[in-house]
């Protein structure tokens, strides 16, 4: 049984990334509840947790959903990975531990790549940009990372075409790391807002295909 509300709201929140709950469905307390154990109210406050951190929408008189994000939070969460990403790049250096957490992310993406897994590879795209923000050594950043990253993990489960999501931007995410490790911080940079301004597009042209708003 799950009594305490941090690992609660953890739970909850890697089972929406995750997509067991799809963006916009609707979350029923007494069957969630009753599903993983806890009481409502231990529930309810975990709802609140993720309903700071972007993940969950209380609607009145319809209770929680999961959120469904916009156009304007599409173009919002790519302005805070800029301010983020950018900054840690620009600041760190090779010789950073983090280093090795990029180069192997970079690994496991191409390495899924072969079997198609696109979840797989998606993950460990993600893991990528968490590696680059690891090089600031700030566990603020890394907190605010993590929330506005959960945020584009819903916006990245409704899209149905994960293979053209996530296969170009491996090769991205090498070239960001040869550009930093060859030339230094700045080149990487460069690279990382290619990366940024091609992935934003890719989103933001889905979601328009797709008629959102």
């Amino acid at each position: 049984m799950t009594t305490h509300q941090g690992p609660l709201a953890d739970e909850l929140r890697r089972r929406i990334i995750d997509g067991e709950f799809a963006p916009g469905s609707r979350l029923s307390e007494s069957a969630l509840a009753e599903r993983l154990g806890v009481s409502r109210n231990t529930l309810r406050e975990a709802f609140r947790v993720l309903s700071e951190q972007g993940l969950i929408e209380h609607v009145p008189h319809r209770g929680a959903s999961v959120a469904s994000p916009s156009i304007a939070d599409v173009v919002d969460i790519y302005r805070a990975r800029r301010a983020i990403e950018c900054a840690a790049l620009r600041a760190s250096e090779p010789e950073h531990p983090a280093v090795q957490r990029m180069s192997d992310a970079v690994a496991e993406a191409e390495a899924n790549i072969a079997s198609e897994d696109w979840r797989a590879v998606g993950s460990a795209n993600m893991a990528f940009h968490d590696a680059i923000v690891a090089l600031a050594d700030s566990p603020r950043l890394a907190r605010t990372y993590r929330d506005v990253a959960a945020e584009l993990r819903l916006a990245f489960l409704e899209i149905d075409d994960p293979r053209a999501l996530h296969e170009p931007f491996v090769r991205k995410n090498r070239a960001v790391l040869t550009a930093f490790l060859a030339d230094g911080p700045e080149a990487g940079v460069r690279e990382l807002e290619k990366y940024l301004l091609q992935s934003e597009r890719t989103v933001l042209g889905a979601f328009a295909r797709m008629g959102r708003s």
